[in-house]
């Protein structure tokens, strides 16, 4: 998700290597200077970054320590509005409404999806979502599709008028008691005195405790043009960048707090539901810096995954008994948490293999569907206990399957193995196994900085 910024920041900090040694640090900051308005991030914030850093350095000593918590603080600084919230904050008083606003394109109506999504599977909390887009002829036919895929409830009437449903969607969630109601508005390729005009009456309809303002992030530096805008003729709470996956640079997460003076909220950073992440300063300065973030990492798999199905799970491992109903199970779970790529930049130290991983699609890999298709045709006490699989069984699953006995043989063998595997790592010294394992896919390396933790 920050890779383009976190390589910036890591070879920066490789420029220093010794002690008071000045023509490093401005080797270093001039590496960074450079890499950063690459990046898309603005001249502005790029000028006070790389001041600040050289005089902070300079004071304390040059060294890669001191180097690294100037950043740090500047980063912190950069990306923190005083007294603003973090992430997702509910009204004192249910519901919390929340008015999704942006240009057409901007992904705004599967971020509504991604939002009910997030709210319900981490928060626990009761949605409502509104369809009040009756402009764009597709957007209520597209909240209908990711509304019924999520389970989220839908207020949606092609007949209305968008501050008809808003009135309707709200006196549902009163009455029904909802705790959050998301409503989703039209947009426009640019900005114009009708859009706003609708806005403004939805806007004074809905009286919303939050105004999430939608951009996407490929748009790099109008995004943040199109937010001031926004900002100042319908007013917002905070921005939600989308499409923050398929953007090589970047930076425009990094400048946009301050530029427009309303927090960064959320980062749509994949195609799924479950892709999208908070955007909590301490946590994503954190990352850029190389050291993960387990405090959100934690969060989603707790969300995702029912601590005594977890217990039971790990009971079965250690003793080996892990079984075809565990993987189907184990996939559901996994669906849950977001993309590989997502997931692995959380891990300290993994950021080169999120990159490995790239788009990587576990659920809709070949391999995954063939096994899919092989546990099928399985009988209910096959999946439970593999070792049933005869000759003669394997060659009804192979028929089954579509597949080559050869086939059905491989995958068994390898679902062996991994048991095999799993059962050894949840033993003593198992996680040393896995870091050396780890280590070496790695290159070696560690994969983080200097001075941060591993």
């Amino acid at each position: 998700m920050l890779d383009t910024l976190t390589d910036s920041f890591k070879n920066a900090i490789g420029k220093i290597r010794f002690h008071d040694d000045a023509k490093a640090l401005k080797k270093a900051t001039t590496e960074l200077k450079k890499s950063l308005l690459k990046a898309d991030v603005h001249h502005k914030v790029v000028k006070d970054l790389i001041a600040y850093v050289e005089t902070e350095t300079k004071k304390n000593g040059v060294g890669k320590d001191n180097f690294l918590k100037a950043l740090q603080d500047k980063l912190s600084e950069i990306l923190t509005i005083e007294g603003a919230p973090k992430g997702f904050t509910f009204a004192s008083k249910p519901p919390t409404v929340v008015l999704m606003i942006g240009l057409q394109g901007s992904g705004k109506t599967t971020t509504t999806g991604k939002l009910a999504y997030f709210l319900k599977e981490q928060k626990k909390k009761k949605v409502l979502v509104i369809a009040a887009d009756l402009q764009r002829l597709a957007a209520v036919e597209q909240l209908k599709q990711i509304t019924s895929q999520i389970e989220i409830d839908l207020v949606a009437d092609e007949g209305a008028t968008p501050t008809q449903i808003v009135k309707q969607g709200l006196a549902k969630a009163e009455k029904e008691l909802y705790d959050v109601v998301i409503i989703d508005t039209a947009g426009r390729l640019a900005i114009d005195d009708e859009l706003m005009d609708e806005l403004a009456e939805v806007k004074k309809v809905a009286n919303p405790d939050e105004l999430f303002y939608v951009a996407d992030a490929m748009t790099g530096q109008d995004a943040v043009r199109t937010a001031q805008t926004f900002k100042e003729k319908i007013g917002i709470t905070g921005v939600i960048l989308t499409k923050f996956d398929g953007d090589a640079k970047g930076g425009v997460a990094l400048g946009l707090t301050q530029q427009v003076g309303v927090p960064l909220r959320f980062i749509g950073a994949g195609e799924k539901m479950p892709d999208l992440e908070q955007f909590i300063s301490d946590r994503i300065v954190s990352r850029l810096m190389g050291a993960g973030d387990v405090e959100s990492l934690a969060e989603k798999a707790a969300a995702a995954i029912d601590p005594k199905e977890a217990k039971k799970m790990t009971q079965k491992i250690k003793k080996g008994q892990f079984n075809f109903n565990d993987f189907l199970n184990q996939m559901e779970q996994m669906k849950k948490l977001g993309s590989m790529k997502s997931i692995m930049g959380m891990i300290p130290g993994m950021g080169n293999m999120a990159k490995q991983i790239g788009d990587m699609d576990l659920e809709n890999s070949d391999e995954i569907k063939t096994i899919k298709a092989m546990v099928s045709s399985m009988t209910p006490k096959e999946r439970e206990n593999p070792d049933l699989l005869n000759n003669t069984r394997k060659r009804r699953l192979a028929a089954g399957a579509g597949l080559e006995q050869m086939h059905v043989n491989r995958v068994l063998k390898q679902f062996k193995n991994a048991a095999k595997m799993a059962k050894k790592m949840s033993g003593k010294g198992g996680m040393k196994d896995m870091q050396k394992m780890m280590a070496q896919m790695q290159g070696g390396g560690g994969g983080g900085f200097p001075g941060m933790p591993r």
